[in-house]
């Protein structure tokens, strides 16, 4: 099976992050997923943007909680683009998305979203949250879940298929053949972040993963040639 390449916040080594042009550049680049992160603003808008605060992304400051659409909106994300809502993201691209809740309280939006929009067959929400991951699986059972972790990688096998989740996602620097091996008796896929080097592609075909999350789009070219 070919690994799986998921853009990550689009492909944010060649564009600003979780901006549409970043999206739309790793649809461009042919990844099979594109991932986003998730956050509520003041109004309860579904907004795309990675850091409860506006301050390392934008040419703002202050928690995206306390900010309202309009004044996120206003904000100078990269290049002249702007905090995007999730609906714009799906709209923008037609790769699978992996829709990462960073606010659980962002879940019970997503479920929302997705159900509005008929997005089931498109969206993965995946979170290192495990009360966002129950929250979905109440609310939307056929929608795909997966695990995202880092130091706690050694414990995610078991906590994945607790959670109903077929995915985990896991940093690179904490995996080892215990982790993959005990995800592979469980029936749990994983994928690996972030992967930008040909060193760290070696490692993770080293550990026969099944797919890399990447900044890179060398890396994405790599994979599809089989290089």
């Amino acid at each position: 099976m070919p690994l799986l390449t998921v853009g990550h916040r689009g492909l944010m080594g060649a564009e600003p992050e979780n901006t549409l042009r970043s999206f739309r550049r790793a649809d461009r680049a042919g990844v099979d997923a594109v991932e986003c992160d998730l956050h509520l603003s003041k109004d309860g808008e579904l907004v795309v943007i990675h850091d409860a605060e506006v301050d390392r992304t934008t040419d703002g400051s202050g928690r995206v909680a306390d900010l309202t659409l309009a004044e996120l909106r206003g904000l100078d994300a990269g290049l002249g683009e702007r905090v995007p809502l999730f609906a714009e993201v799906m709209a923008a691209v037609g790769a699978p998305v992996q829709a990462e809740i960073k606010d659980p309280a962002a879940a019970r939006s997503l479920a929302l979203a997705v159900e509005e929009g008929g997005l089931h067959g498109r969206v993965t929400a995946i979170s290192f949250h495990e009360e966002a991951l129950r929250e979905i699986r109440g609310r939307l059972p056929g929608l795909p879940v997966a695990l995202v972790a880092g130091r706690s990688a050694p414990t995610a096998p078991e906590r994945a298929v607790a959670l109903g989740a077929g995915m985990v996602s896991c940093e690179l620097a904490h995996l080892d053949p215990d982790v993959v091996g005990r995800c592979r008796a469980a029936g749990v896929r994983v994928i690996a972040w972030t992967v930008n080097t040909d060193a760290e592609l070696a490692r993770v075909r080293e550990l026969g993963l099944d797919g890399v999350v990447t900044d890179a789009p060398e890396i994405v070219r790599a994979v599809r040639s089989g290089a």
